[in-house]
């Protein structure tokens, strides 16, 4: 693994997108998680910061930029340093059609 990247499944546990990394794994594998606005089914996908994730979860669907691979699966309010989250309205998000 390179430096400043981390298993995808792995980053869905430690930021608590998931309560076990095998339930991550799932996740991933049945094509509920876009990175970069691309469908992943692989749970060892590397990414790293910057990259953005759309996790459709159970119980909501998440639009999130990774900040921080994380080094452990620590409590909630240390889980969400490791990304932030995207709005609709997000200026990095919008593109221009030329459509008027």
């Amino acid at each position: 693994m390179r430096e400043g990247r981390q298993r995808l499944d792995k980053w869905l546990w430690f930021a608590r997108f998931a309560k076990t990394r095998s339930l991550a794994a799932r996740l991933v594998a049945g094509g509920f998680v876009r990175v970069n606005g691309r469908r992943v089914d692989t749970p060892a996908k590397e990414i790293g910061p910057g990259d953005i994730l759309t996790v459709a979860a159970e119980h909501r669907t998440a639009l999130v930029r990774v900040v921080d691979p994380g080094q452990r699966r620590g409590p909630a309010p240390e889980a969400r340093r490791l990304y932030e989250e995207l709005g609709r309205d997000d200026a990095a998000l919008v593109t221009d059609t030329g459509a008027g």
